[in-house]
């Protein structure tokens, strides 16, 4: 005990015993680290499930926000194309100074014999079987049916469709009759010395007194001499997005026919209107 005792002073008061401390510290250090390893071993494993964990969450986290932001864009991307297409109606609607009506597509008939489509707006806005119906661009159909909330337009291509059109470069005039599947149209006779061309614009004659004049149509694709036919084979490519549009318009002109105008007098009547 007096030994040790006096170690302990001369250690605490001299310093004598610091290099017996260094060797000893150095042959001790692996016997220390040894028995150190097991607990920070657990540590770092639970550390480590924990971040694990943690960033399972976040990822997952991240990736639910991700998918909605997604989401997001896409209807806002829908949105900004719907406006575009708006503005596009709008600006057009300007542009035919007739009296016009924003309708939407509901349903879409493109079998290969019947190229029609339904809208959402009927009898009960005004609409009349024979309407014209145009997109942004230009003439879509006309009305065939109407009901107080809905219309069926039928479009340029039905084969059942024809329409008086004239060549907007010199004002040759001719009918453009629907091909059905091919999504076409054909003028009809036209002679073959009859000056047209392709790339000629097609716009509404106003000859059926049904399509104001002026509207475009459609535009001249070819022209072919066939020596057996007398007449020419024109084909010609509808400027409306017949199979994109999602919104119409429908057009009131300006100046309505006599019997037009005693059918709508015929129903204010009804309605209780003057």
């Amino acid at each position: 005990m007096a030994l040790a005792l006096g170690l302990i002073v001369a250690d605490h008061r001299y310093q004598h015993l610091d290099g017996v401390h260094a060797l000893f510290s150095v042959v001790v250090y692996p016997l220390q680290f040894a028995a150190n390893q097991p607990s920070h071993l657990a540590r770092e494993a639970q550390e480590s499930l924990a971040s694990k964990a943690e960033l399972q969450l976040a990822k997952d986290a991240l990736y639910r926000e991700n998918l909605l932001l997604k989401a997001r864009l896409q209807q806002f991307e829908a949105l900004e194309a719907e406006n575009a297409r708006l503005r596009e109606l709008l600006g057009s609607s300007l542009d035919v100074g007739e009296r016009v009506l924003i309708a939407e597509i509901l349903a879409v008939d493109l079998a290969p014999y019947r190229q029609q489509v339904m809208i959402n707006k009927g009898t009960n806005v005004g609409v009349f079987i024979g309407q014209p119906v145009l997109d942004a661009n230009a003439v879509m159909g006309q009305i065939i049916h109407a009901n107080p909330f809905s219309a069926t337009v039928l479009l340029i291509t039905d084969a059942d469709h024809a329409i008086p059109v004239e060549v907007n470069r010199n004002g040759l005039r001719s009918i453009a009759a629907g091909t059905g599947p091919s999504q076409e149209l054909q003028l009809l006779y036209l002679p073959k010395n009859a000056d047209i061309r392709v790339g000629d614009l097609l716009v509404t004659s106003g000859m059926d007194e049904r399509f104001p004049p002026g509207y475009p149509v459609a535009r001249v694709k070819q022209v072919r001499q066939d020596p057996a036919n007398p007449f020419a084979a024109v084909i010609a490519e509808p400027n409306a997005r017949l199979d994109r549009s999602r919104e119409v318009l429908l057009v009131w002109s300006l100046s309505p026919d006599p019997h037009q105008r005693a059918l709508t007098a015929g129903r204010s009547r009804m309605q209780g209107k003057p």
